[in-house]
């Protein structure tokens, strides 16, 4: 009790601090669950469940709007998107990704519990991330979550590695949460 009392009593600090910097911090449970995320995302779990159990070069295809590199982060920070609204592009993008690695997993193959898991942890986060409208964030990232859950065939497609899908959501993710979730370097 006491010890969730000091958490609470932490986050409320780190919040104040990032809001006097101008910085737009990350609730707390976002903070956990990606945190959860990023212990999930380990590098010897990717290269073992989406590599070393995948056939040698195998692909999925996923949407060219579907590969969310760190660069584009960039660039869009540098267009003066929020933070907020990058995090909100990171987790469609991300959860879109895990879905499309699963879809092509029979239920017995190795890492479809490992899939599974991550798919629980990003429904999980999806709840924290409920409260956002498309409407609320720039009209750039609401355009591409709605290009990424349209699966039209205007969009263009791409054969991504799934280890590779991976780790981009996972250096996505400690760009866009390090910081206000004061996350140690790795």
């Amino acid at each position: 009790m006491m010890a969730t009392i000091n958490m609470q009593q932490g986050y409320a600090a780190v919040l104040c601090v990032l809001a006097v910097l101008g910085l737009e911090a990350a609730a707390p449970g976002e903070c956990e669950l990606t945190r959860l995320l990023q212990d999930k995302l380990q590098y010897e779990m990717r290269l073992q469940y989406m590599k070393h159990y995948f056939p040698i070069d195998y692909t999925v295809q996923v949407q060219y709007e579907e590969v969310l590199r760190p660069s584009n982060i960039t660039r869009m920070r540098n267009g003066t998107v929020s933070e907020a609204a990058l995090r909100y592009l990171w987790f469609h993008v991300s959860s879109q990704a895990v879905l499309r690695i699963r879809e092509v997993l029979p239920e017995k193959h190795p890492s479809w519990k490992y899939t599974q898991e991550l798919c629980q942890l990003f429904d999980a986060l999806g709840k924290e991330y409920s409260k956002y409208r498309q409407t609320d964030v720039e009209t750039v990232v609401a355009d591409l979550v709605k290009l990424i859950h349209s699966a039209g065939a205007e969009s263009r497609s791409k054969a991504v590695r799934p280890k590779a899908l991976l780790d981009n959501c996972l250096k996505v993710m400690r760009m866009l949460y390090g910081v206000p979730c004061r996350w140690e370097s790795t």
